[in-house]
């Protein structure tokens, strides 16, 4: 049994150049792996007939889950676009809906789209080096670069909030994040 200090050390060394921490795992996602995600599937298809680029990697700390427990992810998305529509993540919500959870900026230009389960209300929140979105339970999320750099952040949520990307997989999010005059502006999807 690892000592409440170990535990500690582990849980706060990370890499935000690389993306990881410590040896933690580290999820990585490629255009292919995003099939659905983009509004412009002939966009979509064009882009992988040419490459199949690294899009994103996520590295999460998820010690044991107890009352109270939180865990945490580094993300890395990098800059590109699909067709008109910035790189991003494939967004998800919470097996347990009630859970919020905590995105903090730390390096490169973004945002969050955030999608209210029961309204349907959709936003568009700015992800940026020191500072934070609050996203709400009930509210399905994604992360988007709008810039030309990688867009590193930190997600905090409850560990038991679990994942669910079925949902998004399925209907997906009602909006996107383009690009126009080389800034982002949220359209519904077509």
């Amino acid at each position: 049994m690892s000592s409440l200090l170990d535990v500690s050390q582990s849980l706060s060394r990370f890499d935000p150049a690389t993306g990881t921490i410590g040896d933690a795992p580290q999820v990585k996602r490629y255009l292919a792996d995003l099939r659905g995600c983009f509004r412009d599937t002939e966009a979509y298809e064009r882009a992988l007939t040419h490459d199949n680029p690294l899009v994103y990697t996520v590295a999460a700390v998820e010690p044991a889950v107890g009352e109270g427990d939180l865990h945490y992810g580094l993300g890395v998305i990098y800059p590109g676009l699909v067709g008109d529509e910035y790189f991003l993540t494939k967004g998800h919500l919470h097996a347990w809906r009630a859970a919020a959870e905590l995105y903090i900026g730390i390096a490169g230009e973004g945002v969050m789209l955030l999608e209210d389960e029961a309204t349907e209300e959709t936003h568009l929140v700015p992800l940026q080096p020191n500072s934070a979105v609050y996203v709400p339970g009930h509210t399905a999320h994604r992360t988007v670069n709008t810039g030309v750099v990688p867009l590193t952040y930190l997600g905090v949520y409850p560990a038991r909030a679990g994942h669910e990307y079925d949902v998004i997989a399925e209907r997906n999010f009602r909006s996107v994040v383009i690009q126009r005059d080389g800034k982002p502006l949220m359209i519904r999807r077509n």
